[in-house]
């Protein structure tokens, strides 16, 4: 079916420009920013080891399926599920898996944006030279101030939306594929530069120790001394909640961009092996931050279970005491830029496609529309941190910030990628799955079809279901 479609918009140039694109949307802040600090929350290598498991039992088969959806559909995640609705006679009710897609999507733009910002900050006010010499209290009232200014949020939310936006006007080819083919090889030797400069600190051992030397022990036991001062460990199994959701999150799943960049796949390309290297790479992004991070924190004595803050309050310490850190804090920096950058135009993409299907209008005046809309609600985050972090701004206690990003980290992405699986899985003819995903009736073609009508709806349901704290 997909070979009777063709995508308006065009079409990868090959297969190796599309996983590149799809590791570009994978592959951002969550790989350099939160996989390092969670790792350093829950145990090093063993909690690796789990994650990597999570990732062929819930990240691999539904990233599958949403390739496999957006190829046969050929159009935007909202047209795209109407055509296969009708191809499969479903109920038209699954037409909203294409609109939930958007939605989720336009609305973590919003915030993207505003985050990325202060990445795009950073890497100035590193080259600057504003950490050099920073104790930790300077660098905490610095990042504390930078947030309680509107005005300067401001500026670099609008900077980062604009440099989206110009990409995504261009096209597929003009702007898309020319962004991800420049922008990933130089994230890639960034970080094979910022590995190397970690080997020369003294902690790279340490740090490879922590990264990859598993101990069971710290994952699934957590022991703390009593009134006595005796040891007492009691079992915990939330490193392993915290893997499974990581390893949905991390591969952009649930949120429409991975379906359209599949509706410009080319048709004789490999849909499994396609999904095998941008699982390979992503991972290998997330792994390659940590080996540039955990060293750089054991060198400086720092603590690897810093949390959020491990990114913008405690590497800039660290940047800042070190020789060259001046030079490799800003590369560092524009690391970050480019994955939110890169995963900034796929989260657009399908938004601005369903305009120029639907609407008629061009990829010029749809990128400026969507990217001014997420723009303007993206200023109920920037304001959250500021003007409007106070109780009479909060609704269920959070502010805008927090219950957009609950919303969708929590409630739809998760669902988003359960109807994913359960469309290809049990609401698309056997026929239809094995004819797109060129495997015949194989070993790898049943394997990924019992993982994805069972195993993956399963793991999803569990990360949906501690997401909004149920378990």
């Amino acid at each position: 079916m997909s070979e009777q479609r063709s995508s308006i918009h065009g079409q990868w140039s090959s297969r190796f420009v599309f996983i590149l694109a799809a590791v570009g949307s994978a592959v951002g802040l969550g790989n350099i920013w939160k996989f390092p600090y969670i790792t350093g929350e829950n145990g090093g290598g063993a909690f690796v080891i789990i994650y990597l498991c999570c990732i062929a039992a819930i990240g691999a088969p539904i990233m599958t399926a949403e390739i496999l959806l957006g190829r046969r559909g050929r159009q935007s995640p909202i047209n795209t599920m109407r055509a296969l609705v009708k191809d499969e006679g479903a109920h038209p009710a699954w037409s909203l898996l294409g609109w939930g897609g958007v939605i989720t999507g336009f609305l973590i733009l919003s915030y993207y944006s505003v985050i990325a910002g202060w990445a795009l900050s950073y890497v100035f006010q590193t080259a600057a030279g504003s950490f050099t010499g920073a104790n930790a209290q300077q660098v905490v009232d610095l990042f504390h101030g930078f947030l309680a200014s509107p005005a300067t949020l401001l500026v670099w939310h609008s900077l980062f939306m604009v440099m989206t936006m110009f990409v995504v006007a261009r096209g597929v080819r003009g702007g898309l594929e020319r962004a991800v083919t420049l922008l990933m090889p130089a994230l890639f030797l960034l970080l094979l530069i910022l590995v190397a400069y970690s080997m020369s600190l003294g902690a790279f051992g340490k740090g490879l120790d922590f990264l990859f030397s598993p101990d069971f022990g710290k994952v699934f036991f957590h022991c703390e001394l009593d009134a006595v001062g005796t040891e007492v460990c009691s079992f915990s199994g939330e490193p392993i909640l915290v893997a499974l959701g990581h390893a949905f999150f991390t591969l952009s799943l649930g949120m429409g961009a991975i379906m359209v960049y599949g509706s410009y796949m080319p048709g004789n390309a490999s849909i499994a092996r396609a999904t095998l290297a941008i699982v390979i790479a992503d991972t290998a992004v997330a792994l390659l931050a940590g080996m540039a991070i955990f060293p750089i924190v054991f060198a400086n004595g720092l603590q690897p279970a810093a949390g959020p803050g491990l990114i913008f309050q405690t590497l800039p310490i660290a940047f800042g005491a070190m020789p060259f850190g001046q030079l490799f804090g800003t590369l560092f920096f524009v690391l970050l830029v480019f994955a939110a950058w890169s995963s900034a135009i796929s989260i657009i993409e399908p938004a601005v496609a369903w305009l120029v299907e639907n609407h008629g209008m061009k990829r010029v005046s749809a990128s400026v529309f969507v990217g001014a809309l997420a723009w303007f609600l993206g200023l109920g985050t920037l304001l959250s941190f500021n003007v409007m972090s106070g109780e009479e701004f909060q609704l269920f206690g959070k502010t805008i910030f927090d219950l957009v990003d609950y919303l969708t980290a929590n409630i739809l992405l998760p669902l988003g990628g359960f109807f994913i699986a359960l469309f290809a899985g049990w609401i698309m003819s056997r026929a239809s799955t094995r004819d797109e995903l060129q495997m015949g009736e194989s070993f790898a073609y049943r394997g990924w079809r019992f993982l994805v009508r069972y195993v993956s709806p399963t793991l999803v349901v569990i990360v949906f279901l501690h997401a909004i704290g149920v378990i």
